[in-house]
């Protein structure tokens, strides 16, 4: 009976550990080393939008965290040298399990914006969906740009 609840618990630290590890990419969210910097602002109109998917973080954690499961939970099957063999699978199969688990819980749905600037270029920037925010193509837009990051905002 304990050995189930430990495999539970095991499973419910990983989603919390990763969970943790997740920064946005949203329009309106910036780093502490971003905030008080000086951004160059540009001026410019939607010419077309797409959905795009923006893939999760690959970290050793997820893998690391899942291996470390893994070999528990297979640790606790059979006895003596058998127990060593599926300890060593069991932590195979977590690190994979782990790594996969973070990068689904940490990918997110982005969109493209391309955006012909006030000066004539055209350039396309991607960032993550903001909920209670929608572009429209022909929308004017403010490009703001700090250390290398671009954002859109309307």
């Amino acid at each position: 009976m304990r050995k189930p609840n430990l495999l539970v618990a095991s499973f419910a630290a990983l989603a919390l550990m990763l969970g943790g590890c997740q920064s946005s990419l949203t329009g309106d969210t910036y780093s502490r080393d971003e905030a008080r910097q000086v951004q160059t602002v540009r001026l410019g109109t939607i010419e077309s939008l797409r959905p795009v998917k923006i893939e999760g973080t690959k970290t050793p954690v997820g893998a690391g965290a899942g291996a470390v499961v893994g070999g528990v939970a297979g640790s606790t099957i059979g006895g003596g040298r058998g127990s060593a063999v599926a300890a060593v699978i069991g932590a195979v199969a977590g690190g994979l399990l782990g790594a996969a688990t973070e990068e689904g819980l940490t990918r997110t749905q982005g969109v493209e914006i391309t955006v012909r600037e006030d000066d004539g270029s055209m350039r396309a920037y991607v960032q993550e969906v903001e909920e209670n925010q929608v572009f429209r193509v022909g929308q004017r837009v403010r490009i703001m740009t700090v250390n290398g990051t671009s954002r859109v905002s309307p």
